[in-house]
């Protein structure tokens, strides 16, 4: 039977307002000049996008002829956190959110117009700081601390580089750059209203009505989180889980092409185009391709079994096998010196650096817990465990015998 005209758009169209939610769930600031297409589908679908947020996750989206902003609620206790990032993937220092606070409040000041020279903009940057006791100079770290925070409001297109750029500025290879301002964009930065808050755990508290709607809270810890521990669900939300599967399954596929696994330790809501994640695992790189290898090696050495519990730092029993940092560490050195080759030397240089950075790369995607004395690694580890892939001899490994050499196990990371 042939599609008729009819249901033919309406696919096509269910297709654009899904690919338009990963969208804006993977990029909550949409601008013309960073992301036109994407953008073009959210305005051609926004009335129905505005309610299915509302509906599914308790989300506002406001959508506007150059932009688009979803507002997503504080993350669920115990939710991997997700920090604002440089252009190296290296996470903000406490200070570069400064930094994006002060350019902000610059910006939004009295008489800034839609176009600023960069030194101009430091210049108020600096003399707010003064004011409230946080000194910034002009040194050349300093300047590249700056630079930092406005090249991320240029890639959210609050700033556009007409002439020049800010890094360039910042290396003090150019003068000065002259920046274009999207001012209607500043006042939708912020996720949550500063009215009336007082300390940084206002701000952060999660959202009592999103707490009251177990259905909806799941939704955003699937959707948000790569992985979510049974332990860390209310009870409502693990009779959800447990009564309402099928329509959860059903919710998550058609509003978000996400496939949802419940196991008996947790669930995930798993993309199978990969294309969602912030931050992918395995992945390339030293850090992505040794915590994949380590994790595999563990598992391999301890033989889990079901039930395997551990105490974290808070009293909660959590699924999983708990490792000390000794038995780590010489299993990484194992791994270190066998496929080391491979690897980055600054990496091998640092023993203790690169595992805390495999430790936390771990734990940002929801595979393992950190202890004072180790880790936790949870059971949905198992599914990333590596598998050799043994190649066919080679000419010249037959020649040297029994062609033993030629199975040497290459990892498929």
């Amino acid at each position: 039977m042939r599609p008729t005209p009819e249901t033919g758009t309406a696919a096509s169209s269910a297709r654009e307002r899904v690919e338009a939610a990963r969208a804006l769930l993977a990029h909550p600031v949409l601008t013309a000049a960073s992301h036109p297409d994407e953008l073009s589908f959210v305005r051609l679908h926004a009335p129905a996008l505005r309610g299915m947020f509302k509906a599914q996750l308790g989300y506002v989206l406001v959508v506007e002829a150059s932009f688009a902003r979803l507002f997503k609620g504080p993350l669920a206790p115990g939710a991997p956190s997700r920090p604002a990032r440089r252009r190296d993937n290296s996470p903000f220092a406490p200070v570069t959110y400064t930094h994006l606070a002060l350019l902000c409040a610059a910006l939004l000041a009295p008489g800034t117009g839609e176009m600023i020279l960069i030194s101009a903009l430091i210049e108020q940057v600096r003399a707010d700081a003064a004011t409230i006791g946080v000194p910034i100079g002009d040194t050349l770290p300093e300047r590249r601390a700056l630079v930092t925070a406005v090249e991320l409001l240029v890639r959210w297109g609050v700033l556009i580089e007409a002439d020049g750029t800010a890094m360039a500025w910042g290396e003090r290879q150019i003068e000065e750059a002259l920046l274009h301002v999207a001012r209607n964009q500043l006042p939708h930065l912020l996720a949550r209203s500063l009215t009336g808050v007082v300390t940084p755990d206002e701000l952060l508290a999660p959202d009592p009505p999103a707490a009251e709607q177990p259905r909806r809270s799941l939704r955003r810890r699937l959707v948000e989180s790569p992985l979510v521990r049974r332990e860390d669900l209310t009870d409502a939300e693990r009779d959800v889980l447990s009564r309402e599967r099928s329509e959860l399954t059903r919710a998550l596929a058609e509003n978000f092409g996400l496939t949802l696994e419940v196991r008996a330790e947790g669930a995930l809501a798993y993309d199978a185009t990969g294309s969602l994640t912030d931050e992918p695992f395995p992945g390339t790189g030293t850090i992505r391709q040794a915590a994949l290898l380590l994790v595999g090696a563990l598992l391999a050495e301890r033989e889990p079994r079901p039930g395997d519990t551990a105490v974290l730092r808070d009293g909660r029993a959590v699924a999983g096998l708990a490792i000390g940092w000794p038995d780590v560490e010489a299993t990484l050195a194992r791994l270190s010196s066998q496929y080391g080759k491979a690897w980055s030397s600054a990496m091998l240089d640092d023993p203790r650096n690169l595992r805390e950075k495999i430790a936390a790369t771990l734990a940002e995607v929801g595979l393992a817990s950190i202890l004072p004395g180790g880790l936790v690694i949870h059971p949905a580890a198992a599914r990333y465990r590596p598998q050799p892939n043994t190649a066919r001899p080679t000419r010249a490994a037959r020649r040297l015998g029994d062609g033993q050499a030629a199975y040497h196990p290459e990892l498929e990371l």
